[in-house]
């Protein structure tokens, strides 16, 4: 029989606001918003609907996606 009550996992903690985080947060998002624009255009083609994200929105998520990602490593 093991022992669970003590678990040696490391969890992910929110990444600090470091100045190089923000850096890298800030390339992304400028990066991205000429690819969200152009998805949310796809988008609103063959959705027909406004219910969906913007171009700013699609850009700010993916670099909260792929900015802890770079950090991770």
């Amino acid at each position: 029989m093991s022992d669970v009550s003590h678990s040696d996992h490391k969890f992910r903690t929110k990444p600090n606001n470091s100045v190089e985080y923000v850096l890298f947060f800030c390339l992304i998002f400028v990066l991205a918003i000429p690819f969200g624009t152009v998805g949310w255009i796809i988008d609103l083609y063959h959705k027909k609907s406004l219910l969906i994200n913007g171009p700013l929105a699609r850009a700010w998520l993916e670099a909260h996606r792929i900015t802890p990602v770079i950090f991770s490593v």
